[in-house]
Order: structure tokens, then C-alpha cells, then sequence
């Protein structure tokens, strides 16, 4: 990941070249910044924050438009549809690189239908258990799911929504077999894992600080590659054992594909300038998230990435939509 991605300050530095010419007038009217999920969630907190930051610098509005449904795609196609005059923009999140290998069929192409402009930020996710489940490391967990095959319950969002593929990932680098248990939405999982009936759940540290800190959950790993800010003391699943392992939920910016490369280059401009805003800093700290920038190229080869990834786990786990 980190040969494909800068950090804010490598991305800001590389966008302070010279905004070509062909974009100096845009934009002339307000800019429409399709939001994958309802009011309210993390992406749509962030696009909101972000908003305000663009009008500043360009003297214009950005509209927050909220489509969320079918797995994040409705969202998407509004935008794949749109005009690529650089008005109407996708923010979307790591379900964008998921839905190509759960969905037979699509009303767009997430390689061909669109044009990178910047990856915005990495959400850490945390690995945790119940406080019964006789576990404190990944080590400890690998081996109690092998002394008792099929017995261990791990509870998701959803089929097909990454904390189910997390733990699928999980599944296949240490051999063992944990049972998957789909609910509809985050909070429900994470409640019945509270309650005991499942003992596993990967999902947003953010969420999941408190019932940590509560002692209703117990953390065990830090998904991703690099440990957390708000839990500096708990390792990586990486660093239990299987360096392969990395799980991040992610934010990013797309626009239609054929949008000019000079109105390409000036909104990535203020993404990163963006990220550089306290008020952006505070609300992605408050989600537990490290802000990242990107070029648009970067932004591209890590969608790529991501969607093998998510292909290859998902046709492991054997995944389909409801």
C-alpha cells in the first residue's frame, strides 16, 4: 500500500504544481458530490466537512447528494451516467472495489466507468472477541479455532460486506474454520457479539473503542498495517503472524470517466488541501482514520488492487448478496 499511495504532505506537495490552463474557470457552478450512504454515517460526515473546504477555494457550493442502496452501486451508477464536465463527483468507500466480484452484473464498469481523482483516508478496523472466548492474541485465537473446528461464531454486517470478508481472509491465511453469521448492519453484529451468542466480529475501531474500553468486547488485532493512535499498545494481525494481512475500510473520490485531466488535477488540488484543514484532521480523528491523499494514477492502481483482493476473498468465502 504505501508504494502506491503519498501521505498529505508528499500528494500536497506534487499538486502545488501549476493548475492547467483548460481548468483555471472551473468550477462556474455548483458541484454535485454523490454520497454512497444516507446522512448521517462516516463518509457522509467527512463529505460534509470536506464541502466547505472546496467552496472556500473555489467560490462555489458543493451539494452533497445522499444515494445510498444496492451495496453502495446506486450511488455509483448516478455518477458512471453523469456528464464528465467535473459537476457531478462520487465519494465512496472500499465497498466500490468489493461489488465488482459479488455482482453478477453491474449498470457500470468500476475499472472503465471512472476516473480516479484521490484516495482521501484508511479507517482502521479492530479485530475483537467476546471477554468468554479464551483468547487475548491472534495467536491464542488461531489455536482455540483449530482445537474446536465450526464451533466459533463471527458476526458480520452483512454477506459480502467487508467485515465478512475480513474474517473469510483470516480464515484462509491460518486454517481454521470459524462460522459466519450475516446481520443487517454493523450494530447488530457488534451487539450480538456484546451478548455472547457470537464470539468474533472485525469492524470500525471507532464504534468499537467503547465497548472495548467497557469491557463488553475484548480487542485482539488492529486490521491494517499500522497500529492505531487511539489503541497504541495493540498489535496488528500483520504482526501476530501473517504479514499478509492487511484490512482497511477506506474513503475515496471518483468522477465520470472522460472529466479532463486538468479538472481531474484541480479537484485532487483540493483534496489535498483538504486534508490539510484542522477541521478535516479533527473529523477524521474522531473516526479513528488516517488521512492519506493521493495522485489520481496512485488513486487508480490502488482501486485495482483492491479489487483483486476483494475478488480473490470473495470467491474463497464464497460470497453472494441477499
Amino acid at each position: 500500500m504505501k508504494a502506491m499511495v503519498f501521505r498529505v504532505t508528499a500528494a500536497f506537495l506534487l499538486s502545488c504544481c501549476a493548475i492547467p490552463v483548460a481548468a483555471a474557470d472551473y468550477p462556474t457552478k455548483p458541484v454535485r458530490l454523490v454520497v454512497v450512504y444516507p446522512p448521517g454515517g462516516g463518509i457522509d460526515l467527512l463529505a460534509r466537512v470536506m464541502g466547505p473546504q472546496f467552496t472556500a477555494s473555489w467560490g462555489q457550493t458543493i451539494v452533497v447528494d445522499n444515494r445510498p442502496g444496492a451495496g453502495t452501486t446506486i450511488g455509483a451508477a448516478v455518477v458512471a451516467k453523469a456528464p464528465p464536465d467535473g459537476y457531478t463527483l462520487l465519494m465512496t468507500d472500499v465497498s466500490f472495489a468489493i461489488t465488482p466480484g459479488l455482482y453478477a452484473t453491474l449498470p457500470y464498469d468500476a475499472r472503465k466507468s471512472f476516473a480516479p481523482v484521490s484516495l482521501v483516508n484508511l479507517v482502521t478496523d479492530v479485530l475483537v472477541v467476546h471477554p468468554s472466548l479464551p483468547a487475548t492474541t491472534v495467536k491464542e485465537l488461531v489455536a482455540h479455532a483449530k482445537a474446536n473446528p465450526g464451533k466459533i461464531l463471527y458476526a458480520s454486517a452483512g454477506n459480502g460486506t467487508l467485515n465478512h470478508l475480513a474474517p473469510e481472509m483470516l480464515k484462509a491465511m491460518a486454517g481454521i474454520d470459524l462460522v459466519h453469521v450475516p446481520f443487517k448492519g454493523a450494530v447488530a453484529a457488534l451487539t450480538d457479539v456484546m451478548s455472547g451468542r457470537q464470539q468474533v466480529y472485525i469492524g470500525a475501531l471507532v464504534s468499537t473503542v467503547p465497548q472495548i474500553k467497557a469491557g463488553r468486547v475484548r480487542a485482539i488485532a488492529i486490521t491494517g498495517k499500522k497500529r492505531s493512535a487511539l489503541l497504541p499498545d495493540l498489535p496488528t494481525v500483520a504482526e501476530s503472524g501473517f504479514p499478509d494481512y492487511d484490512v482497511s475500510a477506506w474513503y475515496g473520490l471518483l468522477a465520470p470517466a472522460g472529466t479532463p485531466r486538468p479538472i481531474i488535477q484541480a479537484v485532487q488540488l483540493q483534496v489535498t488541501k483538504s486534508l490539510r484543514s484542522p477541521g478535516v484532521q479533527q473529523q477524521l480523528a474522531e473516526q479513528g482514520s488516517e488521512a492519506v491523499g493521493s495522485t489520481p494514477e496512485q488513486f487508480g492502481a490502488f482501486i485495482a488492487s483492491e479489487i483483486r483482493k476483494w475478488g480473490a476473498a470473495i470467491k474463497t468465502a464464497g460470497a453472494k448478496v441477499d
